[in-house]
């Protein structure tokens, strides 16, 4: 297919294609291409369009995007088809069809011959799930081509809630699951590459200096989102700080051309613009008129509306580079989420210099920063690297650091890092932080486990071993809240549990026997401060207690002539038991 090119593709870009030529010349696995909000995915799409020599389906979720990604592909005097209801075009003669995932899904049977590719722009909304939209779109491909090459592309590879959209990095570490929709992430660029190359517009983070709002007392879910009915509870006792907030957006924005606001709730949003200047502000949201929609964004657009308050609808597929404003009066705990608010304003324009970026609802995220793979356990949590220690990869999980910068926490529960043999195959390292072993076989299995991986037993239930334990006389059960060690004769250990209510019990290991070293170490091995070798610790004088992790419970069994011995001791426990006398 041929056409005469009125873009330069930027060198990334054409990495970005190159890698993609090269991965599907050897493998028919699904791939993911990540570059951030404003890098010019469209253009990519474009070129790979342009190359290809069989028919290709690209395919996203808005109709603006559809658009937008086929407006390109035709400013290189090309022709493509439409395939959208709400473009009102239904189309698929061309080698390029552009289409709506929605509009497509419900018209199955109008797919019905052979496709070599299928282009997925904004793939973190893809789901595994089989009765999806992408997936039935996907399964009909595939009955006219088993073999179809599958491309996703996106600015956030990862959602609260389902977590990774690809398995495996070509940097060399395993990010998702086995049943993650794509298999490998082929380019990645990261965010600040594009601002330091003049790629991007900096973003100007500056500090509210009103009152913020505080949702920190909100729980979220899964998928990182609040209550509309809990946010609007607190909103409304908070009329006053909203008025104070939309005062500084508006004083702040004296000398800017385009201000995005984004609102927690509908009735925060209609708050909002009661306090905004009528003739240059509007108002998206869900259930805004579609022809209504387009002519507002088209206004805005034109700088004819200044201020554009917006709920949940505008974080993708909405391209407006004059945007030197980004207001966020809402909550999140995703930084993908974050990321893409923000990148509204990042794209170039003429004459703009930043964007400024002002969180009035305290989300506390670095910019710069990429998602660490799961929910932030708890608000003084951070990412932090944590090396594993039978790989070396530098993991990056939620933990804390100590004062001088060590990590004294971390919530991973495997190593990421990816070993590659000698004929080039490719698996993840089995080193586990945090696990449940096997009483069977002693095998680490992850800590959400029912069955253990190597021998196939039925692994015991944490919960079934403390409901047990509570309810014979003879046993106790200690929430452990922390643990100290004494050397209470040559080569003798005491290690004793204890929690908050002054209960204890102990159990002493000696080291002049291997097996009784070998059982503190298998232990305690894996349960210490980040970079801690107990195995080096032949000797009782070389342990340091402080160093080690103390276990969430310890159970005990009174013995007639010993007293209490320690019969087993829970690590990294998840359960519903939160203290030791409930059931």
């Amino acid at each position: 297919m041929s056409g005469v090119p009125i873009y330069t593709l930027r060198p990334y870009q054409e990495e970005a294609v190159a890698n993609t030529i090269a991965h599907f010349k050897k493998s028919d696995d699904s791939a993911v291409i990540v570059l951030p909000t404003g890098a010019g995915k469209s253009l990519v799409i474009a070129q790979l369009a342009r190359l290809a020599k069989h028919k290709i389906l690209v395919m996203t979720h808005v109709k603006e995007l559809v658009e937008q990604n086929a407006q390109k592909y035709q400013s290189y005097g090309l022709t493509a088809s439409i395939y959208s209801a709400g473009l009102k075009q239904k189309d698929l003669t061309h080698q390029v069809t552009f289409a709506s995932v929605q509009s497509l899904a419900r018209n199955i049977d109008a797919i019905d011959t052979f496709y070599s590719l299928l282009i997925i722009d904004e793939c973190h909304r893809v789901s595994g799930e089989d009765d999806s939209q992408y997936m039935a779109v996907i399964a009909r491909l595939r009955q006219f081509n088993p073999a179809l090459k599958i491309l996703g592309l996106t600015a956030t590879p990862y959602r609260l809630g389902s977590g990774w959209v690809y398995h495996s990095h070509y940097h060399g570490f395993v990010r998702g699951s086995e049943n993650s929709p794509f298999r490998r992430c082929i380019y990645e660029l990261p965010l600040r590459y594009m601002i330091k190359h003049g790629y991007l517009t900096p973003p100007n983070k500056i500090d509210p200096a009103v009152e913020n709002y505080d949702f920190s007392a909100l729980t979220s879910n899964a998928f990182g989102r609040y209550s509309e009915a809990d946010m609007n509870q607190l909103l409304q006792s908070n009329t006053r700080a909203t008025k104070s907030i939309i005062n500084h957006v508006v004083s702040l924005s004296k000398d800017r051309h385009g201000v995005m606001i984004f609102a927690a709730t509908v009735l925060h949003a209609k708050e909002i613009i009661g306090y905004l200047p009528a003739q240059q502000t509007a108002l998206v949201i869900g259930d805004t008129d579609n022809r209504e929609r387009d002519n507002i964004i088209a206004a805005f657009k034109r700088r004819e509306i200044k201020y554009l308050v917006n709920v949940s609808v505008l974080t993708t597929g909405f391209d407006a580079p004059h945007v030197d404003v980004i207001a966020i009066l809402r909550p999140t705990e995703s930084v993908s989420l974050y990321q893409q608010i923000v990148g509204r304003g990042l794209r170039l324009s003429e004459g703009k210099k930043d964007c400024l970026v002002v969180d009035y609802a305290a989300n506390e995220f670095d910019l710069f920063h990429p998602e660490v793979g799961s929910k932030k356990p708890d608000s003084d949590n951070e990412p932090v690297q944590v090396l594993c220690p039978g790989c070396g990869f530098g993991n990056i999980f939620w933990g804390k650091y100590d004062e001088q910068g060590r990590v004294i926490e971390h919530f991973g529960r495997r190593c990421q890092g990816l070993l590659q043999d000698d004929e080039g195959n490719e698996q993840q390292c089995d080193y586990r932080f945090k696990f449940k072993e096997c009483d069977n076989c002693g095998a680490e299995n992850d800590i959400a486990a029912r069955q253990c991986h190597s021998c196939g037993v039925m692994l015991a239930d944490p919960d079934d071993k403390l409901r047990a334990a509570l309810n014979l006389k003879n046993a106790m059960v200690i929430r452990c809240s922390g643990l100290s060690g004494e050397v209470i004769k040559a080569q003798l250990l005491k290690i004793t549990y204890f929690d908050e209510d002054g209960a204890s019990v102990s159990e002493v290991f000696d080291f002049a026997k291997p097996a009784s070293r070998h059982h503190f170490v298998r232990q305690f091995a894996k349960h210490c401060r980040s970079g801690v070798n107990v195995k080096a610790w032949t000797e009782v004088a070389q342990v340091d207690a402080t160093l080690l992790s103390a276990p969430d419970f310890v159970i005990a069994r009174q013995h007639k002539k010993y007293g209490w011995q320690i019969t087993e001791k829970l690590f990294d426990y998840q359960g519903s038991y939160r203290t030791a006398d409930k059931s």
